[in-house]
């Protein structure tokens, strides 16, 4: 198996990459700051952080804060060590060159 075969699929968007990075350095982050920050819309963040939460790379807490819905995310056990993985493969096929 050559390193590109232990890239992790899941982590091939630019959005899921901004997703996980971003929540690899935060503990929860609301969707709204999530968005702003990938500076994505609404739908773009729901299909992609859905795709997420099916891999269990994160968690999706949805609640009620007053009469608002508030939606945060964060990322399991499984989705920093696979994220970590990736990250370092991704590193091994740079040092390749």
């Amino acid at each position: 198996m050559g390193i590109i075969d232990k890239l992790n699929k899941d982590f091939e968007s630019r959005v899921r990459l901004g997703i996980m990075s971003i929540l690899m350095v935060n503990d929860w982050i609301d969707f709204t700051e999530m968005k702003t920050l990938l500076n994505i819309t609404d739908g773009n963040l729901a299909s992609h952080s859905s795709a997420l939460e099916r891999g269990e790379y994160i968690e999706i807490k949805k609640e009620f804060v007053g009469k608002k819905p508030k939606t945060s995310y964060r990322v399991t056990n499984l989705g920093r060590a696979s994220f970590v993985s990736h990250l370092n493969s991704l590193e091994k096929l740079f040092k390749s060159k």
